[in-house]
């Protein structure tokens, strides 16, 4: 839902996650959570006018500290922001952007860009961003405040990470599995949960139920706890109604009272609409500045992505999670600290994908110039956002857009330019990367095994939107020397090419991203590829290279076969032939009746899929009448065979006996398809 990294997406990850997430709004995107290219931007202020927040709270900075160009300080990141953003909100179409910074113990600067409202609605003046006063949905961001909530029970000895959820919970969680779903497994993705997107984000204003959004239809359980790395909004929600059922009070009274509260940040809350007094201060959100605002989202499951806070709060949570003291109360002692910022799964249950990126206890790793980074990141509709700090450096960087802007990825494109480029100006490499070291043989043995088509863990498998994985898989193919060659690369829309540094180990060539892979039995299991993502093999039944072409070339036929009949119809007439023969009319008539029936499912899943991914209800009883007509389709077959072998028979000429084949094939091609992707399964749950 959130995280886009995803996606930390609420969104569904496009190609992505992290993620899922604006991956709900956009379809195309929806295969691995939001893609992910990383682009420099730059340019001289245009257009908008920074502005400053109240000064800066916490611990003042060590006297006579660095006023070099290149040190972190407030002057410097001010003028590298304000170089910066203002350009790329103009190029762009993003109406406004918040941005926040830290460093030992205070926060160093606080800025706002462009416009919490444009004015374009009514016509009012524009209102400036101010990174004080306004609040933004931050998305999956959300999720951090939920997994320091659990870590104050477990701090307290009220909860345990690693023993069975389901002691704690008043419904039936399905499980497919002999081992226990634990928190530690919730807050890293690793419970085995498959994707889900009813109920994410609401546009009409309807209230939550977290209970009701848990215990209604829950999701399948398609991997082993701990083994398989898949974004989970549900995961996560979950662990937040653990804290609402052992505190014994409501989840958002909970983190108000424990998290938000604590950590200062007083304008800050997950309640859904917005209290009476912070109403006014919310910014609007947009699909591009040129849009009228939208609507106030309602996350359907609030832990997972319901916080609405300014930068200035968000700086206090990030300063809070560096150990400064800040609302005067610690968020965590020191020992839960640490213990939620170090890495919460080792080799014992994720093999060799331990050896790449992984969760903490709500954390991404997002290491980058040899610096050890903590981060997430979230996306609602139309606010998108990303927070990350350096523990070891005592500093941190949140920023966030409140419009998608006029490009598909231009939101993720400018986030990454300001995280990158904070990391590089600030923090840039204090030594070379480790070099290479495997050899020859053995790399070309393990790129071999690795050659293939995946798709992204974070993925539906037992509903009809299993068909959505065909879109944003990813080939992988053996190049020269060994390398290996994504298309497209993990996080990005243009290939990438990684070369191994460590047994299973790649790195991408002139890049820092690396990726792990676990093999096993001499196969490719999975390749992580982001804390809380990987990816997997397709078999050979569900790969694009056999699925795309039998279901195009399916519904070619079938459509051609409708649009010929009128134009048969209009033939004989004109040109005096006698009616067709009527033996054999039965056939006929059913075999018309399943391809109009197989053409009118196809656009049916269609029209319902984009509406699905574009956050509109369908109807029940619309999904059951597809179903209908998509089950016509299927056993058409049987009469289409039937008139097939009654023209062959009586010998009614090539062109109609090709075209009675053509039909028998389209149909069994349309059948073949519906039962493999599970468009017939009694489950239209989605």
């Amino acid at each position: 839902m959130f995280h886009d990294e995803a996606p930390e997406r609420l969104t569904p990850r496009p190609r992505p996650p992290r993620s899922g997430s604006r991956l709900l709004r956009r379809a195309a995107f929806l295969a691995t959570m939001v893609v992910v290219a990383t682009a420099t931007v730059a340019g001289c202020a245009a257009g908008t006018t920074p502005t400053n927040p109240a000064p800066p709270v916490g611990v003042p900075a060590a006297p006579g500290a660095s006023t070099d160009p290149a040190a972190l300080n407030r002057r410097d990141v001010d003028a590298w922001l304000d170089g910066l953003l203002p350009a790329a909100l103009q190029r762009t179409g993003i109406a406004g952007a918040s941005v926040a910074v830290v460093r030992d113990g205070e926060i160093l600067t606080a800025r706002g860009y462009g416009h919490a409202d444009t004015g374009t609605d009514g016509g009012a003046a524009p209102v400036p961003v101010d990174p004080d006063r306004h609040l933004f949905r931050v998305g999956s961001v959300s999720k951090l405040v939920t997994a320091t909530a659990v870590m104050q029970l477990v701090e307290k000895g009220d909860l345990d990470l690693d023993a069975d959820v389901r002691d704690q919970l008043d419904f039936t969680l399905p499980r497919s599995f002999d081992r226990a779903v634990t928190l530690r497994h919730l807050l890293t993705h690793t419970a085995g949960f498959e994707e889900r997107v009813g109920g994410l984000i609401d546009l009409a204003g309807a209230g939550t139920d977290l209970r009701e959004a848990l215990a209604t239809d829950p999701p399948e359980q398609i991997y082993e706890p701990g083994t398989v790395p898949a974004y989970s909004n549900y995961g996560n929600a979950l662990a937040g109604y653990v804290v609402e059922r052992v505190s014994g009070m409501r989840f958002e009274e909970y983190v108000q009272r424990n998290v938000l509260g604590r950590a200062g940040m007083t304008s800050s809350t997950f309640a859904q609409p917005l209290p009476p007094h912070l109403r006014d201060r919310l910014s609007n959100g947009y699909d591009d500045a040129s849009a009228p605002a939208a609507p106030f989202e309602t996350v359907g499951v609030p832990p997972a992505g319901a916080l609405s806070a300014p930068a200035t709060d968000m700086a206090r949570f990030m300063l809070a999670h560096l150990g400064a003291p800040v609302g005067g109360t610690a968020l965590l002692g020191p020992p839960a600290l640490e213990l939620m910022h170090r890495p919460a799964l080792d080799a014992a249950s994720l093999g060799t994908l331990a050896d790449g990126p992984r969760m903490t206890l709500g954390f991404f790793e997002e290491n980058r110039n040899g610096h050890r980074i903590l981060g997430h990141g979230g996306d609602t509709s139309y606010f998108h956002s990303h927070l990350q700090i350096y523990p070891d450096d005592r500093a941190g960087i949140f920023i966030s857009l409140n419009s998608n802007g006029r490009g598909a990825i231009d939101s993720h494109e400018l986030r990454q330019a300001v995280l990158s480029g904070f990391a590089d100006r600030y923090f840039p490499p204090a030594k070379p990367l480790p070099v290479r070291a495997v050899d020859a043989a053995t790399t070309a043995e393990h790129a071999a095994l690795a050659a293939g088509t995946y798709e992204s863990s974070r993925a539906m498998r037992s509903t009809f939107l299993t068909a959505i994985g065909l879109v944003g898989r990813t080939t992988v193919s053996v190049q020269d020397g060994g390398r290996l060659l994504f298309e497209p690369g993990p996080l990005s829309d243009s290939p990438a090419l990684y070369e191994e540094i460590t047994p299973h180990v790649w790195r991408e060539v002139g890049g820092q991203r690396t990726l792990s892979m676990r093999v096993a039995d001499g196969r490719v299991q999975a390749i992580g590829f982001e804390s809380a993502f990987a990816l997997l093999p397709v078999g050979p039944a569900r790969s694009t290279a056999l699925a795309v072409p039998v279901i195009a070339a399916s519904a070619v036929v079938l459509v051609l076969a409708v649009l010929s009949w009128p134009v048969g119809a209009v033939a004989r007439r004109r040109l005096g032939r006698a009616p067709r023969d009527p033996a054999g009319r039965t056939a006929r008539v059913l075999s018309r009746l399943a391809v109009a029936g197989a053409v009118l499912a196809l656009v049916g899943w269609g029209v319902s899929i984009v509406s699905i991914m574009g956050l509109q209800e369908v109807p029940s009883a619309a999904l059951r009448a597809v179903q209908a007509l998509q089950l016509m389709g299927l056993l058409g077959v049987l009469p289409a065979a039937v008139r097939l072998v009654d023209d062959i028979r009586r010998r009614a000429g090539w062109h109609r006996t090709a075209g009675s084949g053509l039909i028998l094939l389209a149909l069994a091609g349309t059948g073949w398809f519906a039962v493999e992707f599970m468009l017939l399964a009694p489950d239209i749950s989605y």
